[in-house]
């Protein structure tokens, strides 16, 4: 029984030092795979600035690039305004920090110029043309992805500069702190439809809803925050709202 029990304890240690042999091993493996891939993360954070150094004129100037090389780091997980230093790749290989921001500056520039008569509420068509226009340059130079870029940079503002999405793949951008409810998206959908008119019976006749529903949605949007015009002397001899957002200007 002596034996037996000697036996026992001698196999019960090989046990223990086979599992210690094996988290060395293991350590050692993990070590080795993390080296390797900081060592793969390395060559190709080279390679990207070498390829961004290369072509950086054509990423400043050429949207359909700038924005192909844009959904590249995307794709594998790089965002070239996140980087070691404020401003990221844009500023750090590209020198492109200060374009983005500016453009932020001119967005706010437009939002709070056109604030009085949209509430603080502008189509995003109408706030790249703005923008093109503010710059002085061709148009598309300046796009849709551009400005929703700058926007995220406009965050920590606090101001309230959101992109909101309206319905169809059409956008709008908030330049005020304040929500908009449900009721308040569909009135903006149907107004970019129908030019920036929309009335209750329009409401009622497209959403089904009832005369008080579309009546405190048109309200609100009037009363409450200032987003279009009461017009009493509308051609169909009802009360109708125009959607200051949902219009177009001549400039």
């Amino acid at each position: 029984m002596h034996r037996l029990g000697g036996v026992g304890l001698a196999a019960f240690e090989r046990q223990q030092q086979s599992q210690r042999s094996f988290a060395e091993l293991s350590n050692e493996l993990s070590k080795a795979q993390v080296e390797h891939l900081h060592a793969q993360m390395d060559h190709f954070r080279s390679a990207l600035v070498r390829f961004a150094t290369t072509h950086r004129d054509k990423i400043r100037k050429d949207p359909a690039f700038r924005h192909a090389f844009q959904r590249m780091c995307a794709s594998i997980g790089v965002d070239p305004l996140a980087g070691p230093r404020k401003g990221g790749w844009w500023a750090e290989v590209l020198n492109l920090g200060d374009w983005q921001y500016e453009l932020g500056v001119q967005i706010v520039d437009v939002c709070v110029s056109t604030r009085e008569r949209n509430g603080g509420l502008i189509e995003m068509g109408e706030l790249v043309r703005l923008v093109g226009r503010l710059r002085a340059v061709e148009e598309g130079t300046i796009t849709e992805e551009d400005v929703i870029r700058s926007i995220k940079t406009l965050k920590p503002l606090g101001a309230g500069y959101e992109v909101i999405d309206v319905g169809r793949g059409r956008k709008m951008v908030r330049s005020v702190v304040k929500e908009l409810d449900g009721d308040q998206a569909v009135v903006l959908a149907i107004a970019q439809d129908e030019g920036g008119r929309v009335s209750e019976e329009l409401l009622i006749a497209r959403r089904g809803w009832a005369v008080e529903r579309a009546r405190a949605a048109l309200e609100n949007m009037l009363l409450r925050d200032g987003l279009c015009w009461l017009d009493e002397q509308d051609e169909s001899g009802s009360p109708a709202y125009w959607i200051l957002s949902a219009m177009h200007w001549d400039e």
